[in-house]
């Protein structure tokens, strides 16, 4: 074999390799849980090795079937999802998914979220809130609008008094979460305390109906 061909046909093949194990290591991973308050916000971080096109998505305002094959009741609160890097830097956040998902039997709101980013590899953080608990960004530390304030649904005026959606209808405290095209993903323990304050600096008492 030409020795000058050779050497290029190993590079090609050692590329093909880390390709094919870029895409070995990608998965699709599920989470699922109950809220104790409102204004609690679970963290999930996750890993990529190369640059990727990664789909945050929820699952439990309308149910359906997420993306371990398990079925999700629907009937969750009105979800938030939002997106840091590793630095604590707000990449990005969304309420609705709009076609992207389903639309609830009971009511007819398509409210579950549907957020896909292209991220450089890296370690990064993603956070479910209840809407409008908005990440006030641009930083993860600066908190989320709602902090402090366990019951500020009940300002929809849902007879439960809590995970309220912004029509007033009575939503459970349930959540189910995916985190797709990722190399591995995993729970937070518990969020930093930082973000109680920031939270209570920005607080505001803002209600609006989302449109139909």
């Amino acid at each position: 074999m030409n020795e000058t061909v050779a050497p290029r046909i190993g590079l090609l093949c050692a590329l093909a390799a880390a390709m094919a194990l870029n895409t070995a290591q990608a998965a699709n991973l599920s989470f699922t849980g109950q809220l104790s308050a409102d204004d609690e916000v679970p963290l999930f971080s996750f890993v990529i090795g190369a640059l990727s096109s990664v789909t945050v998505r929820t699952w439990s305002y309308a149910g359906g079937i997420n993306a371990e094959g398990t079925p999700i009741v629907e009937g969750g609160f009105d979800p938030m999802v939002a997106v840091f890097d590793h630095t604590g830097l707000r990449v990005g956040q969304q309420d609705d998914g709009g076609a992207n998902v389903s639309a609830s039997p009971l009511n007819g709101l398509a409210y579950d979220s549907f957020l896909t980013l292209s991220l450089n590899p890296g370690t990064y953080t993603a956070s479910l809130m209840v809407y409008n608990n908005s990440s006030m960004g641009p930083n993860l530390s600066d908190g989320f609008l709602r902090t402090g304030s366990p019951s500020f649904t009940s300002a929809y005026g849902c007879s439960n008094g809590q995970f309220c959606d912004s029509w007033g209808h009575n939503r459970s405290n349930g959540w189910a979460l995916d985190v797709l095209n990722v190399d591995e993903a995993a729970v937070v323990p518990a969020p930093p305390t930082i973000w109680l304050l920031g939270a209570a600096l920005g607080f505001l008492r803002v209600v609006r109906r989302k449109a139909m």
